[in-house]
């Protein structure tokens, strides 16, 4: 029973869905490409437009004249067939590409330049003269050197003919063009017609020298040839003359003499049997019985016609007559009748002497076989002498077949090269060539060759693309930062909280515009938006504690009278423009960090970087005030005991600090500073000298103790930390943070970089919350980030007021 195999179509259709998915992602990865790299790709392409620009404007115009020449083998047919065997053959297609060859060659050069004087020509002389050319003969000017000899300046002639030369065949046909490049119009007409014209001279000229030296070479070959014919045949003459071997009518005397002879020996031998025959029927008539005469006489009726004997003839003839007679008159008279015994006696004499006739005739036979015989055998004699001496001269013939041969083939040889030698005569006298002239260059019709302007620009645009395409891998393959958030969660394997745009210093005064007018409807914004506590609402923030600070078990500790200063630095710009990119990517970073809060209390949240200057001070603040703003108790720590940047900007005059108050030198309340705007309270770092073990103090129990404390009076705390990179502190916060978010800077952050970090500190890797792309350039990073679908564009956020 046969099996039907069915194919796997479910196969066919994932190798097809495969195939489909490579070709999309490769067009995806070439999109993106050219979406990240189209600035430097656009200002390659327009550099080298740019070049092409200048070289169309600064390159030599050059004009090329065209001849066209015809390699017809079927010119002055009639006048090759009347010269002979010597004609040309039909030119085939090795023939023209060898003539191509010809008319680069540089023979054809220096007659072009000896025709048209071209070393006198200052044109043809400086035709390569360009700006580099200039700048040699200037610097060679103040080294002089010997004048080029006479040769040398034929050399470089001859060089520029051969570089300026073009030689193509048209196709398959016997065409060809030449066409030359020069500076002038009528130079460029002068050589392409002058390399054609001097071509069929120098073709004509090499035939006559070719014909002249054939000719010379027949001559010298015809003399030995004719010499050798005459000797052979001489030699000829000679042997049949010491051989006696003689011709008559085309054939030798003694083959005639052999068929003369044979031909009369058969002809004797033919007489002789006839001789014999009749002598033998003769002489058996003569013995036959005469007692019966009846016999004898039917001999005689044979023999009779053949003899041709008028007297037998006549006396058988009687002899009948009378046997007639006595018939009848013996059945008349009776047998004993006289008349009939006369006619019986006159019978008998008559057959008597009818045999005595034939005894006579028998004598006469004898007679003529016997001359018959003899001429048989001298004819046969002289047959066998004839052949001896045939013999002989057929010997002498096979050395003779030899020397005719010879002489025969030096003959015709001769005669050949004579004609030969004749038709090298007359093409002497009328060279003739295949090469023709069909179209002459001339100075109106040389078209302008290069530069070309269409051609050059269509080159600096490929070669601009091409080298744009190398140019952007070649960046692509250099640029090992992070760029999009799907590097950050691909490489990190952790959440990107958000893309925080970078925004310029002071910047837009028009937010505060459009915060003075939320002014009215912020205390109402912020009673309906949720606390941490269930059932709490928070209240404005102003430069008194809020309510819920006041109140419930967990009281805060006032701050001593010191505040913030309200300013336009990067870090209030969430504040200052709350309808920002800016401010709502601090939205998402906060509730990020409260949806953390579901399960276990994530109250501190360490934010660091890998190496410094990546923004992680200004992400702490923006984040805090962004936090507090929303209601929540919110205490900002400067942690970078080695680099306190956040007191440096925000309490540059602060005296106490952090590690005054771990030590118990000063309350809380005296070491904090708060934001009037926002009720954010914040604790500076006061360093008065350096400080090398800032990671025993943070890892100490008295900082453990003090981040307890702080826990049961703050909502969220958030601790700016020291990078991860070059020192450890944020190794010993592991009992401080519940979480930590990283800060990461785009197109600046090293990819390896953050990697090894991370890796170096598991501790940060198992509480990491996410990471942050700082100073984000949104307009560049949409050209990079192709899986969010162009989620960055601006026209997203317009819909629903945000502006930046």
């Amino acid at each position: 029973m046969l099996q039907t195999r069915i194919p796997n179509s479910h196969a066919s259709t994932q190798i097809q869905g495969n195939d489909t998915a490579s070709y999309e992602h490769a067009f995806s990865v070439a999109l993106g490409l050219i979406t990240r790299q189209y600035p430097v790709m656009i200002i390659t392409v327009l550099l080298c437009l740019g070049m092409a620009g200048v070289y169309l404007l600064t390159a030599p115009k050059r004009y090329t004249g065209t001849a066209v020449l015809l390699m017809d083998s079927r010119k002055m047919q009639g006048l090759q067939t009347q010269v002979g065997a010597a004609g040309d053959s039909p030119i085939d297609t090795a023939m023209v590409d060898s003539q191509v060859e010809v008319l680069k060659s540089e023979t054809i050069a220096s007659a072009v330049i000896k025709d048209l004087r071209l070393l006198d020509s200052t044109v043809f002389m400086r035709e390569d003269a360009g700006f580099l050319s200039e700048v040699t003969e200037l610097l060679a000017s103040f080294f002089p050197e010997e004048k080029p000899s006479d040769d040398g300046l034929m050399r470089t002639a001859i060089g520029r003919i051969v570089n300026g030369l073009t030689i193509k065949r048209v196709a398959q046909s016997y065409v060809i063009e030449i066409s030359y490049q020069s500076l002038s119009r009528d130079l460029a007409a002068q050589i392409a017609n002058a390399v054609a014209e001097n071509y069929i001279t120098d073709t004509l000229e090499s035939k006559y020298q070719a014909s002249r030296r054939a000719a010379v070479w027949l001559q010298d070959r015809l003399k030995e040839l004719r010499a050798q014919a005459s000797s052979a045949e001489r030699a000829v003459a000679d042997y049949k003359a010491k051989n006696n071997i003689v011709d008559a009518g085309g054939r030798l005397l003694t083959e005639q003499q052999l068929a003369e002879i044979n031909s009369g020996l058969t002809e004797a031998r033919g007489k002789r049997a006839e001789a014999e025959a009749k002598l033998q029927r003769i002489t058996a008539i003569l013995n036959a019985d005469e007692s019966d005469p009846q016999v004898i006489l039917n001999d005689l009726a044979t023999v009779n016609d053949s003899m041709a004997n008028p007297v037998i003839t006549k006396l058988r003839g009687t002899y009948l007559d009378y046997a007639a007679k006595a018939s009848d008159w013996s059945n008349r008279y009776g047998p004993t009748h006289l008349a009939v015994v006369n006619l019986r006696n006159q019978m008998r004499e008559i057959r008597r002497s009818i045999l005595d006739e034939l005894r006579r005739t028998a004598e006469a036979y004898k007679s003529d076989f016997a001359i018959a015989n003899a001429r048989e055998e001298a004819s046969q004699k002289s047959l066998n002498d004839t052949i001896a001496v045939s013999n002989d001269t057929s010997q002498a013939q096979i050395v003779l077949r030899d020397l005719e041969s010879n002489a025969q083939s030096a003959r015709a040889l001769s005669d050949n090269f004579l004609q030969l030698y004749m038709v090298s005569v007359q093409q002497q006298s009328f060279p003739i060539t295949e090469a023709r002239v069909i179209t002459q260059a001339a100075a109106l019709s040389t078209p302008k060759t290069s530069p070309k302007t269409a051609l050059v620009l269509l080159a600096g645009i490929v070669g601009g693309g091409i080298l744009a395409g190398l140019v952007a891998i070649f960046l692509e393959m250099l640029d090992r930062v992070f760029r999009t958030v799907h590097q950050v969660e691909r490489l990190l394997q952790t959440n990107c909280l958000a893309s925080v745009p970078i925004v310029g210093f002071g910047a837009d005064q028009a937010a505060k515009g459009t915060l003075s007018s939320l002014k009215g409807w912020l205390p109402f914004l912020r009673d309906w938006m949720p606390n941490s506590r269930p059932g709490s609402r928070p209240t404005v923030a102003t430069g008194q504690p809020s309510r819920a600070m006041e109140a419930g078990p967990n009281h805060v500790t006032r701050p001593g009278g010191r505040q913030l200063t309200i300013d336009d630095s990067v870090a209030r710009f969430a504040i200052n423009s709350p309808f920002s990119r800016f401010a709502e990517a601090f939205r998402s970073i906060k509730l990020a960090t409260d949806l953390s809060n579901f399960g276990s209390p994530h109250k501190v949240v360490a934010i660091t970087s890998a190496l410094p200057n990546e923004g992680k001070s200004t992400v702490s603040e923006a984040l805090a005030q962004t936090t507090a703003q929303s209601g929540l108790r919110t205490l900002l720590i400067d942690g970078d005991i080695r680099n306190p940047s956040l007191t440096h900007r925000l309490g540059r005059s602060a005296d106490v600090g952090l590690i005054d108050v771990v030590f118990g030198k000063v309350d809380l309340k005296d070491a904090l500073w708060v934001d009037p705007q926002t009720n954010l309270h914040f604790l500076p770092c006061v360093v008065t000298s350096r400080f090398s073990n800032s990671s025993d103090l943070l890892a100490s129990a008295q900082m453990q103790k003090f981040f307890q404390d702080l826990r049961e009076q703050y909502d969220r705390i958030i601790l700016d930390l020291s990078p991860l990179a070059p020192i450890i502190d944020v190794r010993a916060t592991g009992t401080l943070a519940d979480s930590y978010i990283l800060v990461i800077e785009w197109a600046k952050s090293k990819l390896d970089v953050v990697e090894r970090v991370i890796q170096e500190t598991p501790m940060v890797r198992e509480r990491l919350m996410g990471a942050v792309l700082n100073k984000v350039n949104v307009a560049a990073m949409s050209r990079y980030d192709t899986h969010s679908g162009g989620y960055y564009r601006n026209r997203y956020y317009s819909r629903y007021g945000y502006v930046d």
